[in-house]
C-alpha cells in the first residue's frame, strides 16, 4: 500500500539524511516520524525509523560518535567483485539479494522499507562475487554517500519492476546516476573523456517476471525502450533467469577462473584462482606467489592451448578455465 507521505515529511526526511552529529539525526528522524501519516501503508515505515531511532539513541547514550569510518555506506570488498543493486523503490532489489545470497534483508511492500546498504556473497561455479542492496534512488533525495558507494562497485544491476511503469523507472534512475557522472558503459562514447565520469559495466534486470502475463509485459517493454539495452527478464520469487544471472555478472565483471594444477597431480576444481580476463600466464603466476613469477620456467596449458599439456611462455593468454602447471 503506497504511503503518500506529505511533502512536510519528505523535507523532515532529507534533514534527516544530511544531519552529521548523531544528536541531529535523532533530532530530524524523531520529526519525521511524528510526520508521518499513521495508517496501514505506513505501518512498515514507520516501524523501521523506529528501530533506526533507537540504534541511534543506543549509540548516542554509549557515547559513540558516528564518523565517515563507521558509515554504513563503506562497505569492504570481498570475493572476485562487488555489485551494487540498484534501482528505486519497491522493485525488489532485497527480495533478489535473498534469493541469490545467504543475507538476509528485510524484504517488505512497504515503500524505502531499506535504509541502510546489505552485503551478501553470491557464488557462481565456486566463484564468490559480493552483492549489495542499496537504499532506493529517488529523485527527491539521494544520500551522496550510496553514489559513492555505487561509484565504487566493479557493476550495477539495475532492477525495474516489469508490472509497473518499468520505462518511467529504468529513465528515472538512470538520470539520477548520470546526473551524479555515473554512466552505463555502453553509453560511453556518448561522454567526454573526463576522470570525473565513472563508466561502469550495467545489467537492466526486468523482475517481476512471475508468470506468463509478466513475460508478456517484458516483451511489451523491450519493443518500448528507446535503446538497446542489455537486459534480462528475472523474478526473485520464482527464481525465473536467476542462473543466467549469475553467468551475466560473471561476464559483466570481465573475470575469469584458472585452475592451478600441481607437478604429478589433479587440479582441484572447486579452488578455482580468478583473474581478470585476458591475463597472461606470467599474471597467473604473480597471482600464485612471487616466487612463482620471479623463478618460473616452464608452464603447461590445458584447455586454451593447441593441444592439451602444450609447454607455453610467460606471455600466452589464459582463457576461462584453464588448466595451469607451474614448474620452477
Amino acid at each position: 500500500m503506497p504511503t503518500n507521505l506529505p511533502p512536510e515529511a519528505l523535507q523532515a526526511e532529507k534533514r534527516y539524511r544530511e544531519a552529521e552529529t548523531i544528536e541531529d539525526r535523532i533530532a530530524c528522524l524523531e520529526e519525521y516520524i511524528g510526520l508521518i501519516p499513521k495508517h496501514k501503508g505506513t505501518d512498515h515505515l514507520r516501524a523501521d525509523l523506529r528501530r533506526q531511532l533507537s540504534k541511534l539513541k543506543s549509540s548516542a547514550q554509549s557515547g559513540k560518535k558516528i564518523t565517515r569510518q563507521d558509515s554504513v555506506f563503506r562497505i569492504d570488498r570481498e570475493g572476485a567483485g562487488q555489485v551494487a543493486i540498484a534501482g528505486v523503490t519497491n522493485v525488489g532489489k532485497s527480495s533478489l539479494l535473498a534469493a541469490l545470497t545467504n543475507a538476509a534483508p528485510e524484504v517488505s511492500d512497504a515503500p524505502f522499507t531499506t535504509w541502510e546498504p546489505t552485503p551478501g556473497m553470491m557464488s557462481v561455479d565456486n566463484v564468490q562475487i559480493q552483492l549489495i542492496d542499496t537504499p532506493p534512488l529517488s529523485q527527491d533525495y539521494v544520500e551522496p554517500e550510496l553514489l559513492s558507494l555505487i561509484r565504487r562497485s566493479d557493476m550495477i544491476l539495475l532492477l525495474v519492476d516489469v508490472q509497473t511503469q518499468p520505462v518511467q523507472q529504468l529513465d528515472e534512475s538512470i538520470a539520477i546516476l548520470e546526473d551524479h557522472r555515473i554512466v552505463p558503459l555502453h553509453r560511453q562514447a556518448g561522454y567526454p573523456d573526463d576522470p570525473r565520469y565513472a563508466f561502469k559495466p550495467l545489467l537492466v534486470l526486468a523482475n517481476k517476471c512471475d508468470d506468463q502475463d509478466a513475460e508478456e509485459l517484458f516483451e511489451i517493454l523491450s519493443i518500448e525502450l528507446d535503446e538497446k539495452w542489455p537486459i534480462l527478464p528475472v523474478s526473485a520469487t520464482t527464481g525465473y533467469n536467476l542462473e543466467q544471472l549469475k553467468q551475466a555478472v560473471f561476464d559483466g565483471l570481465a573475470i575469469m577462473r584458472i585452475f592451478a594444477k600441481p607437478p604429478g597431480k589433479d587440479p582441484d576444481f572447486t579452488r578455482p584462482y580468478v583473474l581478470p580476463r585476458g591475463s597472461t600466464v606470467e599474471e597467473f603466476a604473480r597471482k600464485i606467489h612471487k616466487d612463482f613469477y620471479d623463478n618460473l620456467k616452464s608452464a603447461r596449458v590445458w584447455g586454451s592451448a593447441t593441444f592439451d599439456g602444450q609447454a607455453v611462455g610467460r606471455d600466452h593468454v589464459l582463457s576461462d578455465g584453464d588448466v595451469v602447471e607451474l614448474r620452477i
